[in-house]
């Protein structure tokens, strides 16, 4: 298996958030708690963006330090293992609020490495 350059973890990252973004397009926040599956596809986005970030070198993240990065690293683990104690709210704020920063910072980062 060949290892995943951040390049490819970017790219990871943003089709992700493209993939979340067209989950919750035209939704609300209510259409987002009733739903399962929109839930699900939701969290498991995060949980990708989140794991992918991990492996992006501080070099990288310097620049976008008005992204919370450390808070991206974590909330996978968070889905992950206390998925019970999800705050609905939290992630619908979140991919509502925190996903288009992050974008942009990745499209950044993105150009900036195929340079």
């Amino acid at each position: 298996m060949l290892a995943r350059t951040p390049l490819l973890r970017i790219h990871d990252m943003l089709e992700a958030i493209r993939g979340i973004e067209r989950a919750i397009k035209g939704k609300t926040f209510r259409d987002y708690q009733r739903s399962w599956l929109l839930r699900s596809a939701v969290e498991r986005g995060i949980e990708v963006i989140s794991e992918a970030s991990r492996h992006l070198t501080e070099d990288l993240k310097a620049p976008h330090r008005d992204v919370r990065w450390k808070e991206i690293a974590g909330i996978g683990n968070f889905l992950r293992h206390e998925y019970q104690n999800v705050d609905r709210r939290i992630i619908w704020r979140a991919v509502k609020n925190g996903l288009p920063a992050l974008k942009v910072a990745l499209l950044e980062m993105k150009a900036a490495h195929e340079r």
